[in-house]
């Protein structure tokens, strides 16, 4: 369990910040930049979620505790020394990924074949799911870019990648199953 009870540290403020096995690394840092992309996705689909009711709703709130296990994961390197952690340590497991791809099924199975490419927006929801979808490819490209120089896991990775499809099927689902999708006109203001 977490007990923050001092929000401030002061231990940042030389530029560094620990990562979860307590090594003391740069703010700019490739590990530190991915997990940190994963914080702001994770904000943006707490806006996203202002707009979503009943099921899509839940189903936004799993992803955001997902989200938080992605960040632990994600902040934690050396996995080879994990069984030698003092703790549990959480990763990303392939069966959240198994998961989102039902739900992408799911939510696809009541949608039309796109013709076309379609421009973010609609309703509200659909535009920030939209916002969501490009900050989570963001962030799997950060992860990636950080599993080419450290160990990474790739079943984070996965799931970043199958996020993303999540999110942007989710917006065709907000799009009144894609009655509302804005498409894309080529060469349209020419």
């Amino acid at each position: 369990m977490v007990v923050l009870n001092k929000i401030y540290t002061r231990t940042g403020d030389a530029g560094q910040t620990a990562l979860g096995n307590g090594n003391r690394v740069a703010k700019y840092d490739p590990r530190v930049s991915a997990y940190g992309t994963v914080d702001e996705l994770n904000a943006t689909l707490g806006m996203a979620r202002l707009h979503a009711e009943g099921d899509l709703s839940d189903k936004i709130a799993a992803i955001q505790n997902d989200l938080f296990d992605l960040g632990a994961d994600l902040c934690r390197p050396e996995m080879e020394k994990d069984a030698e952690a003092p703790y549990p340590v959480l990763r990303i497991i392939d069966t959240q990924v198994d998961r989102l791809e039902r739900e992408i099924d799911a939510m696809n199975a009541n949608i039309e074949p796109l013709r076309s490419f379609i421009l973010p927006g609609g309703t509200a929801l659909a535009a920030h799911l939209h916002l969501s979808r490009t900050v989570a490819r963001r962030a799997e490209r950060l992860a990636v870019e950080l599993a080419s120089i450290e160990d990474v896991n790739q079943s984070a990775i996965k799931y970043l990648n199958r996020l993303s499809d999540w999110l942007f099927v989710a917006g065709r689902v907000a799009n009144d199953n894609g009655k509302q999708d804005i498409l894309w006109e080529p060469g349209k203001t020419r």
